[in-house]
């Protein structure tokens, strides 16, 4: 990414159309922010060496670990501790940041599958 990231979120999620492809937008430290549409329900998985961010842009969306669900509205956001297994989901498509170290796989220790993005993917 060049010096100076940044723009408008509405433009950029206007870019893309996929579900479950996270797409950077700023890299920084180590970490990027990746936004994403979802739709559906992503495996269930976890990153053992990082803690990933979810903030909702638009829409709702939810986080599912084994014992609770949290649900999260458009300006809410939940940490995922690292080694926690987890899945999300979307009823209706919504818009979301990622926030996580640049290195880690959106399906964390899940086999690869069709939900599997791949790595540096810019908006």
């Amino acid at each position: 990414m060049s010096q100076g990231q940044g723009g408008s979120l509405d433009a950029k999620f206007a870019g893309f159309s996929e579900h479950w492809r996270p797409k950077t937008i700023a890299s920084l430290n180590g970490q990027e922010v990746r936004i994403a549409k979802v739709q559906g329900v992503f495996p269930w998985h976890a990153h053992a060496e990082a803690e990933e961010m979810f903030l909702v842009w638009r829409g709702r969306f939810r986080v599912e670990f084994r014992d609770r669900t949290v649900e999260l509205g458009p300006g809410e956001f939940l940490v995922v501790p690292r080694g926690v297994e987890h899945r999300t989901a979307a009823d209706e498509e919504a818009e979301i940041l990622i926030f996580e170290p640049a290195e880690t796989v959106n399906t964390g220790d899940a086999a690869p599958s069709e939900f599997t993005a791949p790595l540096g993917v810019c908006a």
